[in-house]
Formats: structure tokens, sequence, C-alpha cells
């Protein structure tokens, strides 16, 4: 009677099975037969392939071994005797990248698989196989490949290594060995590029202005002008890849880009098409000649020569137009794969003809509308916002009976600089949105912040704007909803800043941009416990008259007139303290 209740949970497994698959990764139950339990059949004809670094072997030998070919999103790689491929495992695995591949124990045998730690799409996995001290002869390497869920191969054959003096196995499977592709013959650059010629012989990019390229900071660009060619020589400080763009706008997408990426101490020098912000996949084939390299000290150097005009290969763009410069760097893996850029590219200011009149110009990593948001936010919270604050607290007693336009001169100071906070707030917060043309998805809170922070900014000159007479009943809920709001507005704003700090759209030096904010936060704080303990002391003069107890030996409006000079001085060195912090950050975002 139970029994179709046994059927119905073993159809539920195996499909479950089925249609979960191993997106990521651990796939110890396919150890034996190498095949994904994706409910379908594996493909025949294979479009993957193994590579090997050599072909022999003795226990203990390290052999690199490359998966590469068009995307897939999963793989298993094993080493197995050749003359009994359905044995076990045979010797342990290295990892070069755990980013995209994973260790597992099939057997007895620790790290002796590698496969896929998620669903992301790879082009090329390498790894290195340890040779067991109890080796067989011959050693072959198998790959399963999921190209997508229901499109997978199974065991493809890959290149057979031996130990020396052995005979080749039976059938042998020739092995394929790890070349460079380039279409052209690749040298080594003997000493380090310069600068000589940059604005009077070639066109150069130079980041910081006028470095020297054979230093360990300087970013280096240069075109260099020929007949019916150009000469192209880049150098910066990365042990991953340098790469530039022409671009048509200061936008990635649809550009033109040329990569110089470390392999494993070798630098491959490749083309390729940007779309969008995706990985660029690099051309098969080579519009480039005369290709040098060199990789000294963590600086990268390569120079090449292209011609003006391309029109064979598709996405190259002719050199004899302008456009915007794209200079970035970022990391790679041993396997040459290369990761987003660590910060914002060098991009120049305007559009450049490298095959024009030679110039020798810089670039910014930060946008000029990033630069003036940073910049009008910083003197909003951190100036006037902070200045008008201060008037409202403590000058209030003492500016009450000067007036200025028919109100007390306090309230229009405050008025003013509030007012102030809220036109430079509003257009600092639409610069962004016209830069990135929308929503930034990658800016993590500091967006979402800077709504809450632009919506109590609006919403404080409205309630104010509703404000009761000084005597009215609910002019005390007034002042405490009025305070809150602001003290809330501040503290975001500040948080929001500190947030918008390390986005690297705004491109400051890190750590001391941090240490601005902090240096700020602490001077704001300790002026204003500063005036807070002087007002406590001006109020402990008074005394109260109750009854027979002593008489008024000063008013509080008096003790207040005493100490104005006190607190004009301290307002004066506030205001220029504000002032030296909002310089040290327009300098540290190049603005001025």
């Amino acid at each position: 009677m139970e029994l179709p209740g046994l059927v119905a949970v073993w159809i539920f497994v195996c499909f479950y099975a089925f249609v979960d698959g191993y997106p990521n990764g651990k796939v110890r139950e396919a150890c034996t037969s190498m095949i994904p339990c994706h409910g379908s059949s594996p493909q025949l004809s294979p479009e993957h392939t193994i590579t090997v670094s050599r072909t022999e072997f003795k226990p203990g030998d390290n052999i690199a071994v490359r998966l590469s070919g068009p995307d897939f999103e999963g793989f298993f790689i094993q080493a197995r005797d050749a003359e009994h491929l359905d044995g076990p495992a045979v010797g342990s695995f290295m990892l070069s990248d755990r980013r995209l591949s994973q260790l597992l124990t099939c057997g007895h045998t620790k790290n002796s698989a590698v496969s896929h730690t998620s669903k992301v799409k790879k082009k090329d996995i390498k790894v290195y196989w340890i040779a067991p001290g109890d080796a067989p002869k011959h050693v072959q390497f198998l790959a399963t490949v999921v190209k997508k869920y229901r499109t997978f191969w199974v065991k493809i054959p890959g290149p057979v290594v031996s130990q020396p003096d052995v005979l080749s196995p039976t059938t042998p499977l020739p092995a394929t060995l790890e070349v460079m592709s380039t279409s052209h013959p690749v040298s080594y650059i003997s000493k380090p590029f310069n600068a000589s010629g940059c604005g009077s012989m070639k066109f150069c990019i130079r980041n910081p202005s006028n470095c020297d390229p054979g230093s360990a900071s300087c970013f280096f660009l240069s075109f260099q002008k020929e007949e019916n060619s150009v000469f192209i020589e880049m150098s910066g400080p990365s042990e991953g890849y340098l790469a530039f763009a022409l671009s048509l706008d200061q936008w990635m997408g649809g550009d033109d880009a040329y990569l110089c990426i470390n392999e494993d101490h070798h630098v491959r020098v490749s083309t390729a098409l940007l779309k969008g912000r995706s990985r660029p996949v690099l051309d098969s084939e080579s519009a480039l000649e005369d290709v040098s390299w060199r990789l000294v000290d963590g600086v990268l150097q390569c120079s090449f020569r292209r011609s003006i005009r391309l029109p064979v290969y598709k996405g190259r763009f002719n050199l004899d137009a302008s456009y915007y410069i794209f200079l970035a760097d970022g990391e790679a893996s041993e396997g040459g794969l290369i990761y987003k850029h660590r910060r914002q590219p060098l991009i120049t200011n305007g559009l450049c003809n490298v095959t024009g009149p030679p110039q020798d110009i810089g670039g910014s990593r930060s946008p000029r509308l990033i630069k003036a948001h940073g910049a009008l936010m910083f003197v909003a919270w951190i100036t006037t916002v902070s200045i008008g604050v201060i008037v409202a607290r403590f000058f209030k007693p003492v500016w009450s009976h000067s007036f200025l336009f028919g109100k007390e001169m306090w309230f229009q100071v405050h008025r003013m600089l509030m007012l102030t906070t809220v036109t430079l707030t509003s257009i600092s917060f639409v610069l962004p949105f016209l830069y990135r043309g929308g929503w930034s998805q990658k800016a993590g809170f500091h967006p979402y912040l800077g709504c809450i922070v632009m919506a109590l900014t609006i919403f404080q000159p409205l309630m104010a704007g509703f404000r009761p007479s000084r005597h009215a009943p609910r002019r005390q809920l007034f002042n405490w909803f009025h305070w809150s709001t602001g003290t809330t507005a501040r503290i975001l704003a500040v948080v929001t800043m500190f947030l918008g700090m390390d986005l690297p759209a705004l491109d400051l030096p890190d750590p001391w941009d941090t240490y601005t904010m902090i240096g700020f936060v602490a001077w704001h704080v300790s002026i204003d416990v500063l005036l807070e303990i002087h007002s406590y002391c001006l109020i402990r003069k008074v005394e109260v008259i109750e009854d027979d107890r002593v008489q008024i030996l000063q008013s509080l409006t008096s003790a207040e007139a005493e100490g104005h000079l006190f607190k004009q001085i301290v307002l004066t060195i506030y205001i220029c303290g504000n002032i030296i912090f909002l310089i040290a950050f327009l300098i540290a975002i190049n603005y001025i």
C-alpha cells in the first residue's frame, strides 16, 4: 500500500536532482562518472580543449593544466590513469584563482578534482596538477564542461603526460602544449620608456602630469605617427593589466580597446571591443605589429604598432579621427582572465586626435559633474549649515536686539545660510543623475541616504514656513520638530559624505579623505562643546530672586553681552577652520 508513496518520493528526488544541478560546483556525486545530473544527454563534439605546460613528469612535479573555449558555466577536471580511464582520480590539484575554481576530494585522494564555484560565465580556467609518488606511467586529463543547463560535454579527453623513459600508451592521445597566440613575433623591451619628444614629436598622456614613465607611480600613454601607422607605448604600475580605449563619448561601451595582460610573468598584448560594462572579449586575430613588453618591479610596459586605418578588422577605429581616451589598470588571474579596474579610469578632458599636432596632456579620474557634486555638498554641509546652526544656537541672545532688514540679525543670518544650504544641496543632488543618466546601481547606500537627506532638506524650510508665533502653545512642539529634523539631516549628510568619499568616481586620496572628514567632525564638536561650556559659565553668574534670596548680581542678558566678544572670536576661528577644510577637499579632488 505504501509503494505508490515511495515511488512518488523517488520521482520527486530524481526530478529535484535533475532540475537543481550543481550551481555551486559541489559535484562529488559525479566523481566516478563525471556526468552532471541535468536530465539530458551529453553533446558529442567538444568545443573546449585542455592544454598542459609539459608532457613529462616525475613524482612531485607540478604541471599547469588549462581548460579553455567558448563561454561555459560549469566544469569538472580530473587526472586518471591513461590505461585505466574508469579508475579513480590520480594526484591532486592546486588553484590559481579561487574565485572561479574550487578543490574537491574524490575517493580517498584529497584535492583530486577541480570544479566551478558559481554559474558565472568563464572562458579560461587554469589549475596545477601535482604528480603523486605512486603515479602511473601515463596520466590523462579529463574534463566535463557545462555550457548551459542542458548543453554539456562529458569526459573531454585531454593530453597524456608520461614519466620519462616510458613508452607511450597503446592508443596515444597527442598532448597539446599551450603557446602564446599571436600573429606576429613578440620581443622584450630592454629599458624603460621615456617622455622625450612628448608634445613635439608624439602625443602623450601622463598621470600625474609630467611624470616620468620609468617611475613606479606614472601612468603613461604615447602615440607617435609614422607614414601609415602609429607606434604606441603604454606604461604603468600594474601586475595585472593595463588597457586604453578609444571612445566617442565618456562612457564605456562600443569602444576600441587595447590591453597588455600579465600572464604568468609574460605579457599578452591584444585588442578587444568593449560592449557596455561587461568584461572585454579579446580578439583572436591581432591587428598589431612589432609587439614588445617589459615587466619589472611592478611596472608593466608594452609597445606595438598599428595601421592608421584597418578596414579589414571589425571594431578597430581609424586613428585619424578624434576620440576620448580611457586609460585603466586592474588585476588579472594567472590564466590571463582580467577583472574590473580597481578605480575610475583616467579619461581625457576632451576629444583627442592622436595623429594630429603632438600634445602632452593629462586627464581626470573623476568627472567634472561628480567633482562639482562633491564640492557643492561639502560647501553646503561643512560650511553654511554648520555656521547657521551655531548662529541660531549661541548668538540668539546676543543678536536679538540687532536688526537686519526688519528682522533680528541672528534670524536673518541663520535663514540666509540655511536657504543657501537648500539651494546648493538641490543643485548638487541633480548632478549625478545628469552624469549617470539615471540611478546608479553600484554606489552602495550613498544614493539612498542622499535621497533621504534631500527630502529632509526640502521638508525643513517648508516646516519653517508654518512656524507658530513665539508665544503660541504649539511653539515648543515646532521647536522640537525643527531641531530634530535638522539634526537628523546633518548626521545623515555626514554619514553620506563618508560613504561617498570611497566611491571610485570621486577618486579621493585614500585614506586622507577619511582623515579630513574625521578632522572636520572633531573640529565642529570641539567648537560646539567650547561654546556650550562658555554659555553654561555665563548662566551660572545669574542668581534668581526668590523671596529673601540673594539679589541679582548680573542679568542673563548682560552676562551674554559680556561673552559677545569671546563668541565672535570663536565664530571667526570656526569659519576660518571650515574654509581650510573646504580648500583641502577641493585640492584633493583637483578642483582648484
